[in-house]
C-alpha cells in the first residue's frame, strides 16, 4: 500500500532530520532508517498498530523517541505526524 505525508508531518520529519544531522550524519541516517522502517512495517500490516484516537494509529520507531501517527485511507496510508514522544499530545489533531 502506498503512503503519503501530510505536509505538516513532512515538515516535522525534515526538522527532526535536520536536528539529528547537527548531532552527526550517522545519527541522522539512523533516524531516517528508523522512520522508514516504521513506515515499512505500517505498510506491511496497517491494522496491526494501536488506535490512539478515532481512526488514528501509532507505530513507534526503534531506538528513537518518535511515533508515526497515521490513518488508513481507501487507497493509501496518510502519515499525520512524525511525533516526538515528549511533544504536546494531540497537537496533530487538526491535520485530519
Amino acid at each position: 500500500m502506498k503512503y503519503v505525508f501530510h505536509p505538516e508531518a513532512l515538515a516535522e520529519y525534515a526538522l527532526a532530520v535536520q536536528y539529528y544531522t547537527e548531532q552527526g550524519v550517522e545519527v541522522a541516517q539512523a533516524f531516517i532508517n528508523a522512520v522508514e522502517n516504521a513506515i515499512y512495517r505500517i505498510r506491511e500490516s496497517p491494522t496491526r498498530w494501536v488506535i490512539i484516537d478515532e481512526d488514528v494509529r501509532r507505530c513507534l520507531t526503534h531506538k528513537f523517541p518518535y511515533g508515526i501517527l497515521y490513518t488508513i485511507e481507501e487507497d493509501y496510508i496518510l502519515v499525520l505526524a512524525v511525533m516526538h514522544w515528549n511533544r504536546e499530545p494531540g497537537y496533530w489533531k487538526n491535520r485530519k
